[in-house]
């Protein structure tokens, strides 16, 4: 069985560490702390370019020798106001200290300097309805691929009402074919609320070679290295994921799944 669902190591300090490395794949990294008030975190950006994206809380940030002042505003994820990030480029230095107990999310990739450190957010970042009917879910885009202040990160966080999927209809991105389609990694780390839910993850290929369903809990990441994978929230429980993309090309086409390409026709033709 593939090890696609990765459990937080712990509820202080660094709780995830998933480097490409580790991921059995060449791209996509993703780290995230948990702090309390007046605690400090330091990384290297080495080779990668980072977004770090404050998830829940506030800290004040210093990074490729600026002063950026305390990022946050969002105490709760699920009150679904627009994130404070900080883009770090590759060959820097970050460091945060908690303003309050906080949650940060580091998200990696390749970087080839070719972009300086900047703000990302709350300005600019609108939360938007994507779908319709129980396929119907909030997000707010990061750094997709119209802004250009990223070489190969892409990063997103998407809002599920209970009861809904996201994700879906399930598409995958998993061949370097562009403009057909791009290959790209990604990784979902996941919130519930209440916190005690569960969703569900399922990641497939169309030969079924790779064909995992899985419950995730708060604080849990997916990796899906290729294949489809729609995420489903149970009725009774909201779900939140930040996703993380990266591949050879930083653009987003995608395919969908056999079984649902009647479902995307009609739902373009209503």
């Amino acid at each position: 069985m593939p090890d696609l669902l990765r459990k937080p190591f712990g509820t202080h300090g660094r709780v995830h560490e998933i480097t490409a490395a580790s991921a059995g794949w060449r791209y996509v990294a993703f780290s995230l702390y948990r702090l309390r008030t007046g605690e400090k975190v330091s990384e290297l950006t080495g080779s990668n370019e980072v977004i770090l994206v404050m998830v829940e809380g506030k800290a004040s940030f210093s990074a490729a020798g600026t002063e950026w002042g305390v990022l946050g505003d969002r105490m709760n994820v699920f009150d679904k106001t627009p994130p404070h990030c900080l883009y770090v480029p590759n060959g820097t230095e970050w460091e945060a200290e908690a303003a309050c107990d906080c949650v940060i999310a580091v998200c990696g990739a390749p970087g080839f300097g070719g972009h300086e450190a900047r703000r990302i957010g709350p300005e600019g970042i609108t939360l938007t309805e994507r779908g319709k009917g129980t396929n119907t879910r909030y997000v707010n885009n990061i750094a997709m691929e119209n802004e250009d202040f990223c070489d190969s990160l892409l990063v997103t966080e998407v809002f599920t009402p209970a009861g809904h999927w996201s994700s879906y209809p399930s598409h995958r991105h998993d061949e370097d074919d562009f403009p057909r389609i791009t290959y790209l990694e990604e990784t979902y780390y996941h919130r519930l609320n209440p916190a005690n839910g569960f969703g569900i993850q399922r990641v497939y290929t169309d030969d079924g070679k790779l064909d995992e369903t899985m419950a995730v809990s708060d604080g849990d990441v997916v990796l899906v290295p290729r294949g489809h994978h729609p995420g489903g929230a149970p009725y009774g429980f909201e779900m939140y994921y930040l996703n993380v993309m990266a591949g050879p090309l930083r653009k987003w086409r995608f395919i969908a799944a056999p079984e649902v390409v009647e479902i995307m026709e009609r739902d373009a033709q209503s």
